[in-house]
């Protein structure tokens, strides 16, 4: 059971869970799909199913929540997941609620173990992969709650509702952001992550003012990216057409297209560009070895604005020289700078970027149990998005049982990103 007195690894496991607590494993990165070790799921949007016919049980909500994770989980995010949660609770003081961890070893065993429990009106935080959370929608009419970290929004319906980071909203704040008529190019790579956000990125642009005129992929490992920038920016076709005009201006001998001349053997490719924007979806190391390709093949920042996604919300892509002056939709980092030295105080390793869902997540089940909700209760809560809830991640709603955030535009300068009005940018 977690205490509240100290900040300590105090988490009980259920009774009947004989797994080790994992080893602790430091890690830089985003949670990557590449790296779960299980069945990869795409994150594209899909057309709601229609909801089965399900009545909202009222009970009253248990204190005592159970962390369900699997054993083929990442270790560092496991690991994360429970300090954070330990964390929460001594910073947030919170004393009415008590947690156990069950550590399940595959889907059959996490079905038997749900089975088995008392679940009218009992909060279960998990599972964090979108398989295991399929099985969650057949105990809803039993009263159970889930609050999983699954990123396939069809799952999100009755009793499940889903926390982590959904590129959908993060879209709608950048397109919201563009100017009418804006002309957009996308960037993406071959990955789940890249996938996903093409498959709902035309959906988005449709609602907006703006239009997707030109989009190129490239592999996961990179060795097609420099083809596919110059595919996007029309390279070779600007060249061409720069070099036409070198030579129209060196068969004449004024003053005038002699100076024309030197002035235009600065440049490798005329600045003729289809679009007025690129959006980059990627991050991590990848995206530090793909934005310097765009000015090298003579994507000119100056020119084109670059537009990344809320994955550049991490204050090591500051200083990269060629993401100077682009934009992101997140929120500033210093809401949650103290979380992040508190944390690396502590345990000694890096906070990961996801880990900071569970600890708004703990402060919003301290709320609903404090209170005295009931499920009805809770469900007539969050499916009103016109109530905020703050958090070290932002302001925070729920949509469609889904977490939704009141995202800022943030513009990277002069290492570090701040947040930017449109006529800041424009």
């Amino acid at each position: 059971m977690l205490a509240s007195c100290a900040p300590v690894n105090n988490i009980t496991k259920d009774k009947n869970d004989k797994t080790d607590k994992v080893d602790i494993v430091a890690s830089n990165e985003i949670l990557d799909e590449s790296n779960t070790g299980q069945e990869s799921v795409k994150l594209e949007e899909k057309k709601l199913e229609k909801k089965p016919s399900f009545v909202i049980p009222d009970e009253s909500l248990q204190n005592n929540i159970t962390i369900i994770l699997s054993k083929k989980d990442r270790p560092e995010i496991v690991n994360q997941f429970i300090n954070i949660i330990e964390l929460a609770v001594y910073q947030k003081k919170i004393q009415n609620i008590s947690f156990s961890i069950k550590i399940y070893e595959n889907k059959n065993e996490l079905n038997e173990f749900l089975t088995n429990q008392n679940l009218a009106g009992k909060i279960f935080i998990g599972p964090l992969n979108s398989s295991d959370s399929e099985l969650l929608q057949s105990f809803c009419s039993e009263g159970a709650v889930f609050f999983s970290f699954s990123p396939t929004t069809t799952l999100a319906k009755n009793c499940v509702f889903l926390i982590n980071f959904f590129p959908e909203n993060e879209l709608k704040t950048i397109f919201n952001f563009f100017p009418n008529n804006s002309k957009v190019a996308f960037l993406y790579p071959e990955n789940e992550y890249g996938f996903g956000i093409n498959s709902i990125i035309d959906n988005v642009a449709d609602q907006s003012n703006s239009i997707i005129v030109n989009r190129a992929s490239y592999n996961k490992d990179l060795t097609n990216a420099p083809e596919a920038i110059k595919e996007l920016g029309k390279y070779e076709l600007r060249k061409y057409e720069l070099n036409r005009q070198k030579q129209i201006l060196a068969n004449k001998k004024d003053k005038e297209s002699k100076r024309r001349l030197i002035k235009l053997e600065k440049f490798q490719t005329t600045k003729d560009f289809d679009f007025t924007h690129i959006i980059i979806a990627d991050y991590g190391l990848r995206l530090l070895q793909v934005a310097p390709l765009l000015p090298y093949y003579d994507i000119d920042p100056n020119v084109v604005r670059f537009v990344g996604t809320g994955a550049w919300d991490d204050e090591v892509f500051y200083d990269e020289p060629s993401l100077s002056g682009s934009i992101y939709p997140g929120i500033v980092f210093n809401k949650r700078q103290q979380l992040n030295d508190d944390y690396q105080n502590l345990y000694e390793e890096r906070l990961l970027r996801i880990s900071t869902l569970p600890y708004d997540l703990v402060g919003l089940l301290d709320y609903l149990i404090i209170n005295d909700y009931t499920t009805s209760n809770l469900y007539e809560t969050l499916k009103k998005n016109n109530i905020r809830f703050s958090g070290v991640d932002g302001n925070f709603y729920f949509l469609n049982n889904r977490i939704e955030r009141d995202l800022q535009v943030l513009q990277i300068k002069n290492g570090k990103a701040s947040v930017i009005l449109k006529q800041e940018w424009f």
